[in-house]
């Protein structure tokens, strides 16, 4: 697509639908804090989050977000990311609470089979451990049905039990905007503001917000291989395995996460608008060309959600 091309559909490209997307993401984010004891914003540095963390900021006012925000950090989270976690949290004056894997690898509650093993699943173990610190009763995440088939099948009120297991044939009915948030001894609820956006949806609130986001999503120089149809990032964390060609292309993220599951895609994309227009012709979702913890099966995300996973 060429220049010319690209200014004119831009130009024709309607983004009047995300004043609806906004108003129906303020409220559930008002009904999480009218409703709950103990909520919390789950809160990473990505894009999802960072746009959940916008419209909290239209809700309720910079300063007076009124529930903490929580990160599971795998320890081995991209350092850009975490820094703008930082910084983001800092600037609005928000309340930051942070564990991590490590901890409960420390504790025993998380034990790899071996060093070098993915620690994203067992963030599951560390978010539990933190729910039942904290005694939340619920927990707001960015996941939106696009992205994988088993976010597509959760509600927006997703009923978690004193397991914080996910049952996906128990959940309740949301008619008419009417959202059932009983709670028994134990139980919790995570709550999906942004269920109902596309990736589309999102970058083009945040070309119209002008949110800033980690360097990551842009254009950047980067070493890689290609391993399964994906392409890995060369780090200390994942090194190029014997016989792979280690080549240095133009790429950026469309999703950000533990180092060890997530890849970068080939962008020249150096904008907002540019992934707009970029995002119009993909093909594949962002999971599905992005995340290695997502080939391992065709149920391997709900397995992890039922297991107590995002």
């Amino acid at each position: 697509m060429n220049a010319r091309v690209e200014t004119d559909v831009f130009s024709h490209l309607s983004n009047q639908h995300l004043d609806a997307l906004e108003e129906e993401t303020i409220f559930i984010l008002r009904e999480v804090a009218a409703a709950f004891e103990r909520p919390a914003l789950l809160f990473s540095g990505g894009k999802d989050s960072l746009v959940m963390l916008k419209c909290a900021e239209k809700a309720f006012g910079a300063g007076r977000i009124p529930y903490p925000l929580l990160m599971i950090d795998t320890g081995h989270n991209f350092p850009e990311v975490t820094d703008f976690r930082d910084f983001r949290a800092q600037e609005l004056g928000a309340e930051l609470i942070v564990r991590s894997v490590e901890d409960s690898m420390a504790r025993g509650t998380v034990r790899l089979s071996h060093p070098g093993e993915s620690r994203n699943v067992h963030q599951s173990v560390t978010l539990l451990e933190a729910i039942e610190e904290f005694r939340f009763d619920a927990l707001i995440g960015g996941a939106r049905r696009d992205e994988e088939k088993a976010r597509a099948k959760e509600r927006i009120f997703s009923h978690r039990d004193s397991f914080g297991q996910w049952q996906p044939k128990a959940q309740r009915p949301e008619l008419w905007t009417l959202f059932n948030t009983r709670l028994a001894p134990g139980e919790h609820f995570r709550v999906f503001p942004i269920s109902n956006w596309t990736e589309l949806d999102v970058w083009q609130y945040i070309d119209r917000e002008k949110i800033a986001l980690p360097s990551l999503y842009y254009a950047h120089e980067r070493d890689v291989v290609e391993r399964k149809g994906l392409l890995v990032p060369v780090t200390a964390l994942t090194p190029p395995r014997d016989g792979e060609s280690v080549e240095q292309r133009t790429v950026r993220f469309r999703t950000v996460g533990d180092i060890t599951c997530t890849c970068p895609v080939e962008s020249d994309a150096a904008t907002a608008a540019d992934i707009v227009l970029e995002t119009l012709t993909a093909e594949v979702s962002e999971r599905g060309a992005t995340r290695m913890d997502d080939k391992t099966s065709d149920a391997s995300m709900e397995k992890r959600k039922k297991d107590g996973y995002f």
